[in-house]
């Protein structure tokens, strides 16, 4: 393994975000491609309304940038491009449609879902193209089973269930760079020991891009990603877990973001079976915000969960 490509891979990466930051964030500001902010949520985030958004962009042209860079051309290569790019053009189209038009959710569900599924379906294809196993193992056991043609049913599912929990922590100046950037981490060190070059070496341009990200999106926040970098985030945490065959895996080094989108199917059910609200308000995230806790203090508690959930993942990789 070429452990050194994938060290410059974190390094040009971040470099590269640090640079565009500047470069595209007045861009955004002078085309007012700024964020809306919900009436119905904490008070304190009312102030950034109009702040630049899109700024997505940024993780994504550095991370493709890197990612041509250092690695080789391959079909895991392309899968991974389709799964990043392909979910992160979906956000663009979703942000654009909401700042252009003045339609606050952006593409109509049925357009967001027919995106979603093609993307998926052409990284499906590039996995049958590849031979990929069809088995799902049990972390920390030697148990497996072979799903056939049902493995490519849990891929989608993967991708819609990371890339909207991905986009649920998407709330709070910082949260969801940091915390991506551990689960990334993650699937970089498994990658480098299953000897897989093409897939570290992604996972470490995104690592580094949205760390270099974070030195404009830290509270408080200069731009914010949109939907244009937490899906393509999502888009590509999906497709590494795919890749590495660390499928329930995912569960445990996202757990931050199962905790998001669980505490709102919660609430969406409670809500409407009861009438009654569990948290204060979803993404859980928001209810610690309500409750009294500062934006750094949410986003520092999360991001050591976020640490401690990737070394759990890594302790059961290696079991």
């Amino acid at each position: 393994m070429d452990y050194t490509s994938v060290l410059l891979t974190l390094g040009v990466s971040f470099v590269l975000a640090a640079l565009f930051g500047p470069l595209l964030i007045p861009l955004l500001r002078r085309l007012k491609f700024g964020q809306q902010v919900r009436e119905d949520g904490p008070q304190s985030h009312l102030k950034k309304s109009g702040t630049p958004t899109m700024g997505g962009v940024i993780i994504i042209l550095a991370l493709t940038l890197a990612f041509l860079k250092f690695s080789d051309r391959g079909p895991m290569f392309w899968a991974l491009l389709v799964a990043c790019l392909g979910f992160g053009l979906v956000g663009f189209l979703d942000d654009y449609v909401k700042i252009a038009f003045k339609r606050s959710l952006g593409l109509t569900a049925r357009q967001k879902l027919l995106g979603q599924l093609l993307f998926s379906f052409l990284f499906c294809g590039i996995l049958y193209r590849m031979d990929h196993p069809t088995t799902l193992g049990i972390p920390g056991t030697s148990l497996s089973w072979d799903l056939g043609w049902g493995y490519y049913v849990l891929v989608v599912v993967m991708f819609f269930a990371a890339s909207n929990a991905v986009n649920f922590t998407d709330g709070v100046d910082g949260l969801l760079s940091g915390t991506s950037a551990l689960a990334f981490g993650a699937f970089a060190v498994i990658a480098l020991q299953m000897a897989q070059q093409q897939t570290a070496v992604f996972s470490a341009a995104l690592v580094g891009a949205v760390l270099g990200f974070l030195v404009y999106n830290a509270h408080p926040a200069k731009v914010f990603m949109g939907d244009t970098g937490s899906l393509g985030i999502g888009g590509g945490l999906a497709a590494v877990a795919i890749l590495t065959k660390t499928e329930l895996l995912l569960i445990v080094i996202g757990g931050v973001f199962v905790l998001e989108m669980l505490s709102v199917i919660i609430q969406v059910i409670s809500f409407k079976t009861r009438g009654k609200r569990v948290f204060k308000m979803s993404p859980i995230h928001h209810h610690f915000e309500l409750s009294g806790w500062s934006e750094w203090r949410v986003v520092t508690t999360f991001w050591l969960a976020g640490f401690v959930l990737a070394v759990a993942g890594l302790f059961l990789y290696k079991m």
